[in-house]
């Protein structure tokens, strides 16, 4: 099946001499959730900007719905919905105009009927004829995404779109999100908050220095780079890690009661077997077992970390 958005090869430098891109080749699918992550400066809203029409690239190419960015730019901008970063609406009108006026923009005809059932989906309907001004900056948030998809689009780009929003609020947009799959939507967002990929995407992308670091589905990453932790509740308490056990690295507790053992999850052999084994050889008797996998945001920042 084709991808709904080719990236091939896409580089971008500013005139100040700024490179904010490098070489970025990427396919997203049609329907999926596609989470890019990266600290401040990475390229994230470069590389969605260049899609959206906003900046051109340098080098490289990018197709949305099978038509070049460039010669089929009125094709691909009606394909595409963006949400910026910034609350980037008026004061005075009110949000069923705003939405309205969006619409037009793209030459769609009149739908009050559509429109109607995108305000209520956004918990917006009871705030159609409220003014912008008195709005709070989550209803905001929820305009700026009817705007973006008051033309229909194909695609949905979600720039940091919980950025300041709080903790219930970004959950209602995780399920809004998981709506606009259902229907169909391609959506890419970026995010600072690790646990909105982990919770809502099916593909993570790691940018960091204008790089595409690597891209992977969501669970194979974290099984395949994932780095899981067996803690072990000792029935008495010891004042030091045995001699015998040194090549297992064992941490132990402050209060004497725990080990943990961190092993790759790649690995043919965990050592577990054995760990357990040799412990009942020291002595230390075994009250309890857990295992703990290392989380997405671990895993970011290791690679980060790497790349720098």
């Amino acid at each position: 099946m084709q991808p709904i958005v080719s990236i091939a090869d896409l580089s971008k430098t500013y005139a100040t001499g700024h490179t904010a891109l490098q070489g970025v080749s990427l396919d997203i699918a049609k329907g999926e959730i596609l989470a890019l992550l990266g600290p401040n400066g990475a390229g994230k809203t470069t590389l969605i900007s260049i899609i959206c029409g906003i900046v051109n690239a340098s080098t490289g190419s990018v197709t949305v719905d099978g038509h070049d960015i460039r010669s089929g730019y009125r094709h691909t901008r009606s394909a595409i919905g963006l949400v910026p970063q910034e609350l980037t609406l008026g004061a005075f009108d009110t949000v069923w105009n705003t939405v309205a006026f969006s619409r037009g923009l793209f030459g769609m005809p009149k739908d009050p009927a559509y429109l109607e059932k995108l305000l209520k989906q956004l918990s917006l309907w009871d705030k159609k004829d409220n003014m912008l001004m008195h709005l709070s900056g989550g209803m905001k948030r929820r305009v700026l995404i009817a705007k973006a998809l008051s033309h229909e689009p194909r695609v949905l780009f979600l720039d940091e779109p919980t950025a300041g929003v709080d903790v219930e609020l970004r959950k209602d947009m995780w399920q809004i999100v998981e709506q606009l799959r259902a229907d169909g939507v391609t959506i890419i967002l970026t995010t600072h908050y690790i646990e909105e990929a982990e919770a809502i995407a099916d593909r993570v992308g790691v940018i960091n220095g204008g790089r595409l670091l690597l891209v992977e589905d969501k669970d194979k990453l974290m099984a395949k780079m994932g780095e899981k932790q067996l803690t072990i509740e000792l029935r008495e308490s010891t004042e030091a890690v045995p001699e015998s056990l040194a090549n297992y690295s064992l941490q132990l507790s402050e209060d004497g009661t725990q080990l943990t053992y961190s092993y790759d999850v790649r690995g043919e052999r965990t050592g577990i077997t054995s760990l357990l084994q040799d412990l009942s050889s020291a002595g230390l008797g075994v009250k309890d077992i857990v295992t703990r996998q290392s989380s997405l945001e671990e895993i970011f920042v290791n690679l980060v970390e790497e790349s720098a």
